[in-house]
């Protein structure tokens, strides 16, 4: 299961521009980290919400994947995100998981941190529905 992830995390032209790295993997869980890249800053100084949601629907994605067959791949049907403080730090890490597996439909969420001097700050929580297609 953790080489399928790793191969399929390393055919995402988008996340090796913003440098995220695929940290850990377990049935219904995945955490991603992220710089905060200069080019990935919005005009206060503090991570985009961009790299933000694209961490957080990675990181749900890939712990949906964990839990269907190896043929299957998964697409985002939905996702929305609450963005609850500044993504001030020097690193972004999302931890995805599964609330509910299914066959049609994958509930997820993940929750993002922003890390700054040892600390970590929850600055976004996510909850979606993948949903499984062939690969």
């Amino acid at each position: 299961m953790k080489d399928r992830i790793a191969a399929s995390f390393a055919r995402q032209s988008m996340m090796q521009t913003f440098g995220a790295t695929l940290d850990y993997v377990a049935e219904g869980s995945v955490i991603l980290f992220a710089p905060i890249l200069p080019g990935c800053r919005q005009q206060q100084g503090f991570a985009h919400a961009a790299l933000t949601f694209g961490l957080g629907d990675s990181a749900a994605g890939y712990a949906a994947l964990t839990t269907i067959p190896e043929n299957q791949d998964v697409v985002t049907a939905e996702i929305k995100i609450n963005l609850i403080a500044p993504a001030i730090g020097d690193r972004l890490i999302a931890k995805g998981r599964v609330i509910k597996p299914g066959r049609r439909l994958i509930v997820v969420t993940s929750e993002v941190f922003a890390l700054k001097d040892n600390t970590d700050t929850l600055v976004a929580i996510l909850q979606g529905t993948m949903v499984p297609v062939q690969a």
